[in-house]
C-alpha cells in the first residue's frame, strides 16, 4: 500500500488567484514571477509555509491565499529540490497548475502556520 501524495501549499494573492480560475490554469511561479521565467511553480510543505510568506511578504497578509494542491492531480511533474547544496527542499511544480489539482483555497493566516 502506496501513502498518499503529501498536500502542497501555494502563498499567491487572492486576485492572481481569480484569474487562473477563468483562465483555467495558474502560472505564477513565485511573486512577481511567472512560470515562464522561473521554470516552475515554488510550493511548500505546511512546516514551510510560514519562512516562505515572511521572505516573500513580510508581515503583509492582506489578500493572501493559500493554495492547497493535490499533487495526484497534476499531469506534471514535482520535484523536492532545495535553493543551495545542503538546503531545505521545496516542492517545485514543473508545469502549470490546473485549477482541478486545487483542492481548497484558504485565506492566509499566519498563526495557522507557525511553528509550535
Amino acid at each position: 500500500m502506496t501513502e498518499p501524495l503529501p498536500q502542497l501549499l501555494h502563498l499567491t494573492e487572492a486576485p492572481l488567484w481569480e484569474s487562473a480560475r477563468a483562465s483555467g490554469t495558474y502560472e505564477m511561479s513565485t511573486r512577481g514571477r511567472t512560470l515562464h521565467e522561473e521554470g516552475f511553480i515554488h510550493c511548500s510543505l505546511p512546516h514551510q509555509l510560514s519562512g516562505v510568506a515572511e521572505t516573500l511578504y513580510g508581515e503583509e497578509d492582506e489578500g493572501l491565499v493559500v493554495l492547497v494542491i493535490d499533487p495526484a492531480r497534476l499531469a506534471v511533474p514535482v520535484r523536492y529540490e532545495a535553493m543551495a547544496p545542503g538546503g531545505e527542499e521545496f516542492p517545485h511544480i514543473y508545469g502549470p497548475l490546473p485549477v482541478e489539482a486545487v483542492v481548497a483555497v484558504l485565506p492566509w493566516q499566519r498563526k495557522d502556520y507557525e511553528l509550535q
